[in-house]
């Protein structure tokens, strides 16, 4: 899995943002704005051995992706949760579960949801909005 982000000229620096993740950090050049949203996202996740991968794009377009899926999958679900105000009790209610852990375990990267349980997951945590997914080609 990989996620959209995107980096650009901001006065005498190089900004660069994962907007799903609500991650922006900058560079003095392009490729140390590179570094630097693999270093914020690694620090963010806050799990050991975690590694972001960055993949530069055409024009202002990139994508991070990581090896450990659960560990990203996991980083996701918390960031959106987070950006959205939400409790963990709030977001067990509106997928109309009885226990914490039914969500819980994938913001843990204890499990990682089936395609189907992703949507039903983000659209939890984010109604009204829909996420689209591209294909990329790998370089």
């Amino acid at each position: 899995m990989h996620l959209a982000g995107r980096v650009f000229k901001a006065g005498k620096y190089w900004a660069i943002e994962v907007p799903i993740l609500d991650v922006v950090t900058q560079g003095h050049t392009k490729k140390d704005a590179f570094v630097m949203i693999a270093d914020a996202i690694e620090s963010l996740a806050n799990k050991k051995e975690f590694k972001i991968e960055v993949y530069p794009g055409k024009d202002s377009y990139f994508e991070v992706g990581s090896a450990d899926v659960a560990g990203l999958t996991a980083f996701l679900l918390r960031r959106q949760r987070v950006k959205h105000g939400l409790t963990l009790v709030e977001v067990t209610r509106r997928l109309g579960a009885k226990s914490l852990n039914s969500h819980a375990r994938y913001e843990q990267g204890k499990a990682v949801p089936t395609m189907e349980k992703f949507s039903h997951l983000l659209s939890a945590l984010s109604p009204g909005n829909d996420f689209v997914l591209t294909e990329s080609r790998r370089t």
